[in-house]
């Protein structure tokens, strides 16, 4: 049903990373949404009130949230496609976070006021009446759910849409808190223990973590979250797959959307090799990495030394001197500058977020101390970075 639906509504649907593309992927997906959420209400909605149960009304209401978060999804998926502008020049695709932002505060909010409606009804409970036709649509309404999960999930992860992501997790949510309250019913009807208020208390706190779960996921790219490792490994192999560059290091990469980054990154090249043979090779990599990635990429020239022997064997030492410490610890922008008495070894050194102020600045004195015993003239310039790729 899946696949039906993206060949006969998604024109060229394999082309992703087409903006017009994208945005009919999220339409269709709100679009969906909306109908069957509505459906899944008034369905709900009608169960909930011949059985006189506040658990199945709040389910109702939860899918009416959901209609209301695919509608926002949908406008906000139109407003992220819209072209780049002299005032947004990497474009708009950030709206889409905070459409979803918006969709996690109504989940919530729903979620907490059937929190309150569950409270009384523990305290003032009814009797519920079990119909089979209503209890049949709530069990409709899973197999709805669990199709409608998946639909989102097999979207989202074609176009990278953290908006149809958590909508699919959502969804899943939804699942469970329909079968609880299913589960609640069944039990009224055959122990005849009123569990209701209890499951619908259940119901609006599953509701409330979906939405705060929603929330977290969005915040994190508008925040500014590190680079997904995969995403480094594939900048880092093709720039340092072309002749000419010896590495790469401070990859930096900047979210302005789902498929929407700009990256910069160091490259390491020959300082004896002649700068404008160089520049060609940089701005060819700029071009065919952003052309292949869809990523606006700028590279840094670090030239540097490949041929004096006294600074290659300087800077193995360090490495030596790094990697008995922590493997962890990697350095770069190795220089050295001889003195008549002592040699200077500037460096910076790219340091684990997990370290402390404190025991950062034990470990320089560390690094200083270990390499001075290598070579009492080695005076240690070091300059501490820090690494912008996330870890798996």
């Amino acid at each position: 049903m899946t696949e039906f639906l993206i060949r006969k509504l998604i024109k060229n649907s394999e082309n992703v990373q087409d903006v017009q593309v994208r945005t009919r992927y999220g339409v269709v997906a709100s679009t969906v949404g909306i109908i069957c959420n509505v459906l899944l209400f008034a369905g709900k909605f009608l169960a909930g009130v011949v059985m006189h149960s506040i658990a199945v009304t709040a389910d109702a209401f939860n899918n009416l949230s959901d209609a209301a978060s695919s509608i926002i999804s949908f406008v906000g998926m139109k407003m992220a496609s819209k072209p780049a502008d002299k005032n947004h020049p990497f474009g708009h695709g950030r709206i889409e976070y905070i459409a979803a932002f918006i969709v996690a505060f109504l989940v919530i909010e729903v979620g907490f006021t059937f929190f309150k409606s569950s409270i009384q009804k523990i305290i003032h409970p009814e009797a519920i009446a079990f119909e089979l036709v209503p209890f049949i649509i709530l069990g409709v309404s899973v197999l709805v759910k669990i199709w409608l999960g998946m639909f989102n999930k097999k979207l989202g992860g074609k176009i990278n849409s953290k908006v149809l992501e958590a909508t699919a997790a959502d969804c899943i949510g939804d699942v469970a808190v329909t079968a609880a309250t299913m589960a609640a019913i069944l039990v009224g009807l055959f122990f005849k223990i009123n569990i209701d208020g209890i499951a619908g208390l259940l119901v609006s706190l599953v509701v409330m973590w979906a939405g705060i779960n929603i929330a977290k996921d969005t915040l994190e790219p508008l925040i500014g979250e590190a680079i997904d490792p995969e995403l480094c490994e594939q900048i880092i192999t093709m720039v340092e797959g072309y002749d000419g560059i010896l590495g790469t290091h401070d990859l930096i990469v900047h979210n302005y959307g789902p498929n929407k980054s700009m990256a910069s990154v160091h490259a390491e090249v020959p300082r004896d090799v002649d700068i404008e043979t160089s520049h060609e090779i940089i701005d060819r990599i700029e071009r065919e990495v952003s052309k292949k990635l869809g990523i606006f990429l700028v590279i840094h020239m670090d030239p540097v030394e490949t041929r004096d022997q006294e600074l290659l064997k300087a800077k193995k030492q360090v490495h030596q001197v790094l990697a008995g410490i922590d493997e962890q610890i990697t350095f770069h922008d190795f220089r050295m500058v001889n003195g008549e008495n002592q040699i200077n070894l500037i460096f910076d050194v790219v340091m684990p977020y997990s370290y402390s102020g404190d025991r950062q600045n034990e470990l320089l004195s560390t690094i200083i101390n270990k390499v001075k015993e290598v070579d009492s003239r080695y005076e240690c310039v070091i300059t501490v970075d820090k690494s912008f790729v996330g870890t798996n």
